[in-house]
């Protein structure tokens, strides 16, 4: 592994489920000094495995035992190599040529990088005015019970070095995940960045994405994890990755 612009290894983690249409365009997007492509099969039922391996013949694909992208992920992370795991989408709303960024920033000095719309330089072509609103309200309330400073709660685009892993203690399946992560990395005291991201609209096939029972899975999970009784340590900072 390392290969150059950075010393540090790379791994890129790819949920993927029936995404066969998609996949072309998303590893297009991907920088080729990448040391490692994970694709996490949800046991799909089209080709995409099949195209994945033809795109990339030095792709790992790891199957998926349980449902949901938490656990799509979590298996993901599981058999990552890399110094530093990346996690992008496979409809192609998350656009591989800003990876560079989220390893500059966790290479800059930061433990967790986390993708954010609302950032200066982020945007969305995709979020509805009624997602926007559950986020910007499911942000507050988080920033407000655990002392950050987020602008975008509920957005998967993020990167970790892969030390940090059992820190983060990730533990469920659902969309509700890229909330834990968040929540979690700000418990353990993580250095955080906040990397601009402009999220692109899914190109083919439909979203799985339901705001009503996804908003209300990340409001419990919020919750939840205020009973924990830890705190934001003093060492946790936010920053805007340049």
């Amino acid at each position: 592994m390392n290969k150059q612009p950075f010393a540090a290894s790379v791994s890129v983690i790819v949920p993927a489920m029936n995404e066969a249409a998609n996949l072309p365009h998303v590893f297009a997007t991907l920088p080729d000094w990448i040391d490692e492509v994970i694709l996490v099969d949800g046991n799909s039922t089209d080709d995409t495995v099949a195209v994945a391996r033809r795109l990339r013949p030095d792709l790992r694909v790891v199957t998926q035992t349980r449902r949901g992208k938490g656990n799509a992920l979590i298996e993901g992370f599981a058999a990552a190599l890399g110094d530093i795991i990346v996690m992008i989408d496979a409809d192609g709303s998350t656009d591989g040529h800003e990876i560079r960024l989220f390893v500059e920033a966790l290479v800059n000095g930061a433990d967790f990088a986390k993708g954010s719309r609302y950032a200066p330089g982020g945007g969305s072509d995709d979020i509805s005015p009624i997602r926007s609103l559950g986020n910007k309200f499911l942000t507050g309330l988080t920033n407000l019970l655990y002392g950050t400073s987020y602008s975008d709660l509920c957005y998967g685009y993020n990167a970790f070095w892969a030390r940090h892993l059992d820190a983060l203690e990730l533990d469920c399946d659902g969309f509700e995940i890229e909330t834990l992560m968040n929540v979690r990395a700000a418990q353990a005291g993580l250095v955080i960045s906040e990397v601009p991201s402009h999220e692109r609209s899914r190109i083919h096939g439909e979203s799985n994405l339901h705001a009503v029972r996804d908003g209300w899975r990340v409001l419990k999970t919020i919750m939840r994890e205020r009973s924990r009784g830890t705190a934001v340590t003093p060492r946790t900072e936010m920053a805007l990755a340049k």
